[in-house]
């Protein structure tokens, strides 16, 4: 899971102000300085209907140390409370936890449970469009659907970032927020078009990924932008790429060695010559990263 880090540390900072009591006050997230007359951002909080269901709440989130005992918890509280504005807080929090664990499929699994109860989330969105992506290969006899699936959730998850923050961000989260769902909804479109062999679409949508979020730069999708220019022949500005990606890779990982295979088949490619060390091209240029 690519930059997951940064959606479970955001996620403690707002888990123990999202959900309000019965009768409190709610305000849209991230309006709490907001200007007179600005516009609201957002969801509100969501809120318990009763005190019962508000202490039920505080219980199960207890269990947000475990990732398998978050998700029981939350199965338990939404069969007691099927119309609790809640629920949502629960099974994010659940999907958080499995994917700090690097348990995709868990992910997957919790991430739909919570689309059910809201579909507009747009972290569910991205996180189960890229397990799907990384776990369809080209052998797959539905694998087209299985695309659409993908290009769909990713898709949707770029509109409703604009209205469906969660609840109890502060407004200096807000563009963080923003920009990784956008930056991993980019690269998901692109992934999906380097699967269908569409390079220049994969080219473009890997450019939006990384201008989503500059600040971070994610080197797995740099990579795949060089491999996407490398496919459309375009050697010197793939060449650019691959030595970014290489400059942000260490060369003890898998990536990271894909990285500088990449980059020394365009050295020779491009006329440059090989950089010292570096080791022969392998023929044709290398798969996507997954």
């Amino acid at each position: 899971m690519k930059r997951a880090g940064v959606f479970i540390i955001m996620w403690v900072l707002v888990t123990a102000t999202a959900a309000q009591q019965p009768g409190q006050q709610s305000q849209p997230s991230g309006q709490a300085n907001a200007q007179p007359g600005a516009a609201p951002q957002g969801k509100r909080p969501p809120q318990a209907k009763t005190q019962q269901e508000f202490d039920a709440y505080k219980a199960a989130v207890a269990n947000q140390t475990d990732a398998a005992a978050m998700e029981k918890a939350a199965d338990d509280f939404a069969a007691k409370f099927p119309n609790s504005e809640l629920r949502p807080l629960l099974y994010t929090t659940a999907m958080r936890l499995y994917q700090n664990a690097n348990n995709p499929d868990k992910m997957l699994e919790t991430a739909q449970k919570l689309l059910k109860v809201d579909p507009d989330n747009p972290e569910a969105l991205v996180n189960s469009a890229e397990v799907i992506v990384e776990h369809t290969h080209d052998t797959d006899l539905d694998k087209e659907q299985h695309w659409d699936e993908a290009a769909k959730n990713a898709q949707h998850a770029l509109e409703t970032v604009e209205t469906d923050l969660p609840a109890g961000m502060q407004p200096n989260q807000i563009d963080l927020y923003k920009g990784l769902v956008r930056s991993n909804a980019y690269s998901i479109l692109g992934s999906v078009s380097d699967s269908r062999e569409k390079y220049a679409d994969a080219e473009g949508y890997y450019r939006k990924s990384i201008d989503a979020l500059p600040s971070q730069p994610d080197a797995v999708v740099i990579l795949r932008l060089a491999l996407a220019l490398d496919k459309q022949a375009k050697y010197p500005e793939a060449l650019k790429e691959a030595n970014r990606a290489v400059d942000l890779l260490p060369d003890t990982t898998t990536t990271g060695k894909q990285a500088r295979q990449e980059r020394d088949r365009l050295v020779q490619l491009t006329g440059g010559g090989s950089p010292p060390g570096a080791s022969a091209p392998a023929a044709g240029s290398a798969q996507p990263p997954h």
